[in-house]
């Protein structure tokens, strides 16, 4: 998890960083959260069940909005239209829906039937 990630978790639920980290590390390598609750509250700082559950869905969030981010700079990048600029808005946005929102021009649009066989050259048949 990006030190990033875990200094924002720490920020909104108001815990420690080092707490956070501790508790992240544990929960990756698959202690569950009543284990860590009663049996690792030094790294943890004493957190309770409730904290650890909310500490847990902030980091499944944070890291699916990483695998996103690295998906939309792959298919921008590919398109040839990545800038420095929007590769920095992309890598700085901390919310899903703004990083949808910085890939919806560059999102591939659906084709119509019709659009298709005019790409394949079947136009001048149909007229």
């Amino acid at each position: 998890m990006e030190s990033a990630f875990l200094a924002r978790i720490a920020q909104e639920l108001g815990l420690l960083e080092e707490h956070v980290a501790g508790a992240s590390l544990l929960l990756e390598s698959g202690a569950t959260i009543p284990f860590i609750a009663r049996y690792r509250k030094e790294a943890t700082g004493g957190m309770d069940e409730r904290r650890l559950r909310d500490l847990r869905e902030r980091l499944d969030y944070y890291t699916e909005l990483g695998a996103r981010r690295a998906a939309v700079l792959k298919a921008i990048e590919e398109q040839g239209k990545l800038s420095s600029e929007l590769r920095e808005k992309i890598e700085s946005s901390v919310a899903r829906v703004e990083l949808e929102d910085l890939y919806l021009p560059f999102r591939p649009k659906k084709k119509s039937p019709g659009a298709e066989a005019a790409g394949r050259g079947l136009e001048p048949l149909a007229e």
